[in-house]
């Protein structure tokens, strides 16, 4: 089952660029990186996340690009079907997820457009530092085939 935390669920601007998105953070994750921003998405709590309430969230949400799944790694399987049944009713959204697994899962590359890739290491820092060991991506087609193309630079900072 994927557990969501309801409060946390937000339009975020920052997390996927260039798209306006629903945010939703999903609960039991097992890295337990050393240092993590919400150590409280390491427990198995909040409430079921299923078709019909994504459909909810999303729908209550109007002008969103984009879902994105902040934790995905719990039950990978469930989280590809349930993209998958959105996107019949949603072929106009974008659907991103940040994963702490160092490499991308297959069925994510076929699924998601946006994948953040690699477990939060507090001495690298996030995203947006110059030493992140984290990778974000946006996947393109090349000759019919997908390709993740490295976007992590659009995090730094341009001062």
């Amino acid at each position: 089952m994927i557990r969501y935390i309801p409060e946390d669920t937000t339009v975020v601007l920052a997390e996927v660029p260039d798209e306006i998105s629903l945010a939703i953070n999903l609960s039991n994750c097992p890295h337990r990186c050393p240092g993590c921003h919400s150590p409280y998405l390491q427990e198995n709590k909040g409430d079921e996340l299923t078709f019909d309430v994504a459909k909810k969230l999303i729908d209550k949400n109007c002008g969103i690009t984009c879902v994105v799944f902040m934790g995905g790694d719990s039950t990978p399987a469930q989280l590809v079907k349930l993209v998958y049944d959105l996107r019949q009713v949603y072929p106009e959204l974008k659907f991103a997820v940040y994963s702490g697994n160092p490499i991308a899962r297959p069925d994510y590359i076929a699924m998601f457009d946006y994948i953040k890739l690699g477990e939060y290491k507090a001495d690298l820092g996030g995203l947006d530092s110059e030493t992140t060991n984290q990778k974000f991506f946006k996947k393109i087609m090349k000759d019919g085939r997908p390709f993740l193309e490295n976007q992590t630079y659009k995090f730094k900072k341009k001062w």
